[in-house]
């Protein structure tokens, strides 16, 4: 399995008999999956989308959105307990460029990629048991 390092971009590969929950980067030692969101912007989160074999579920958000705000601690909570899916945010103003050519007309907007392919998004501040159904719902989509 293939896990981008969120620290430095680099991708690693995790052998088969190996959990990748306690895997470490080879070139700067940070944990590959760190149960919180990483922060991409327009120069790594195409390469962070498409190397990593895992789900990842993206928060598109800005600092002046109050809904983005309110889902800010329920999102973070949720990669906090999650274990077969990546979490990322990508600040809207710090990241125009992808933001742009992802098509985000709203925010707070929550895109699943698998391997660098959109599966599904979902506009507008989410609760916790409802975010964690539509992953639910994602997830079985996807692995089904």
């Amino acid at each position: 399995m293939n896990i981008v390092c969120p620290a430095c971009g680099t991708s690693n590969r995790i052998p088969q008999d190996r959990s990748h929950l306690e895997g470490k980067c080879g070139k700067c030692k940070h944990a590959l999956h760190t149960f919180t969101p990483a922060e991409l912007d327009d120069q790594t989160a195409p390469h962070y989308l498409e190397r990593n074999e895992l789900p990842v579920l993206v928060d598109f958000w800005a600092s002046w959105c109050g809904p983005c705000k309110m889902m800010k601690p329920i999102f973070e909570q949720t990669a906090a307990q999650s274990e077969s899916l990546l979490f990322a945010k990508v600040d809207t103003e710090s990241a125009p460029q992808f933001s742009q050519q992802m098509n985000i007309r709203s925010i707070p907007t929550l895109v699943l990629f698998h391997q660098g392919k959109e599966i599904n998004r979902i506009s507008g501040a989410l609760q916790e048991a409802q975010l964690k159904q539509w992953i639910l719902q994602q997830m079985q989509a996807l692995f089904n």
